[in-house]
């Protein structure tokens, strides 16, 4: 176990590498959202698959949240242990559902026949109730059904099993949410939750009502989040934010950034610090050095960052200084890590676990 520093500790109290959670561009973030959506038709129901973290679900919930999303079963499982009641997993999974359905309010996304009857039979056995959304492939090439004819027949299967509760659709357009330009991505969001709203109508016109349609990311929040059929979104990122969001989505702020040590600087213009793969994830490109300024990442090993000061002769780094950087993908950082470091003003406030880190069954 780290030692762990009081609230009030600078950051070279803090072991590295550490996570550090702004607090202030936190909570810009959180209201940011809330504000968006108080005056919308759409409701946000924040995915928790970017931070794991029950005291930041807690703090979603309490600024307007209705809800929040998971992805996975485990997930859900921490969210429902820590008092956050109203769960979507938006995913087909059936194993421990039922149980988890006896103490908390589930939805769960469906997409196949046989997922529904095994729904059914888990929840019968445990005399639980779960709601259900069928999920429609909205162009990500991922789950869904294909057609709206599909969707009709998932649906009334829903209706008439015993322990489901039909509560609508969910489709996820995950393909566009980091198109660079904001008029192509609206564009094709736009196309792409036609099938949503067919699927809507096609259940109308037999009398099965569409009470929740389900999607939306961080990316395109404010185009589905504002038309029909949308009535939730499953915005996740925003709270935190990375390097990829950053660049189209400049409304929120850096929350989430990695506090690293200089273990080596062999040459002046070579910066070797303790954060590797294994701390900071590099699918979306190298994480950013933003303190001190004038560092590029050049490499990750397993767990060694190798950094390039532009300047050398402007970089006063030596053995036990530490750097300061943002992830290029905060989702998948936040997995590999237990504890959040919140500070203020460059101290340390508090620190929350990351509760629903590795929990992938």
């Amino acid at each position: 176990m780290p030692y762990q520093p009081r609230p009030g500790a600078a950051f070279d109290q803090i072991d590295t590498p550490a996570l550090l959670l702004d607090l202030d561009a936190f909570e810009h973030n959180l209201r940011h959202m809330a504000t968006f959506f108080a005056d919308k038709p759409t409701s946000l129901r924040p995915h928790a698959k970017t931070h794991k973290c029950p005291e930041i679900a807690r703090r979603q919930i309490q600024a307007g949240a209705i809800g929040i999303t998971c992805a996975k079963l485990g997930e859900a499982e921490v969210m429902a242990d820590a008092g956050v009641q109203d769960l979507l997993i938006a995913n087909e999974v059936v194993r421990r559902l039922a149980s988890l359905a006896e103490r908390a309010k589930m939805m769960v996304a469906v997409d196949n026949p046989a997922n529904v009857a095994a729904l059914s039979e888990a929840c019968q056995a445990k005399q639980a109730t779960l709601r259900v959304l069928v999920e429609i492939d909205v162009g990500m090439g991922r789950c869904g059904v294909q057609r709206s004819e599909d969707a009709l027949h998932l649906a009334q299967q829903v209706i008439d099993a015993p322990a489901l509760v039909f509560k609508g659709l969910m489709g996820y357009e995950g393909h566009l949410v980091m198109l660079p330009d904001a008029k192509e991505r609206s564009s094709r969001v736009q196309q792409a939750m036609i099938p949503l709203l067919e699927a809507a109508e096609l259940l109308d016109k037999h009398g099965i009502a569409a009470e929740i349609v389900s999607g939306g990311g961080t990316g395109t929040y404010d185009m589905t989040g504002t038309s029909a059929p949308m009535t939730e979104i499953q915005a996740g990122s925003y709270i935190l934010m990375d390097t990829t969001y950053l660049r189209i989505r400049p409304e929120f702020h850096p929350a989430l950034s990695l506090l690293t040590m200089v273990v080596s600087r062999p040459m002046p213009e070579r910066v070797v610090t303790d954060a590797g793969m294994k701390v900071i994830t590099k699918e979306f490109g190298w994480p950013e050095p933003i303190e001190p300024e004038g560092l590029v990442v050049q490499g990750l090993s397993e767990e060694h960052g190798k950094l390039l000061a532009e300047h050398p002769d402007q970089i006063d780094l030596s053995i036990g200084d530490r750097v300061r950087m943002i992830p290029s993908h905060c989702c998948t950082t936040m997995n590999l890590h237990d504890r959040l470091y919140v500070t203020r003003d460059g101290k340390l406030v508090d620190i929350w676990p990351i509760a629903a880190r590795g929990r992938a069954q």
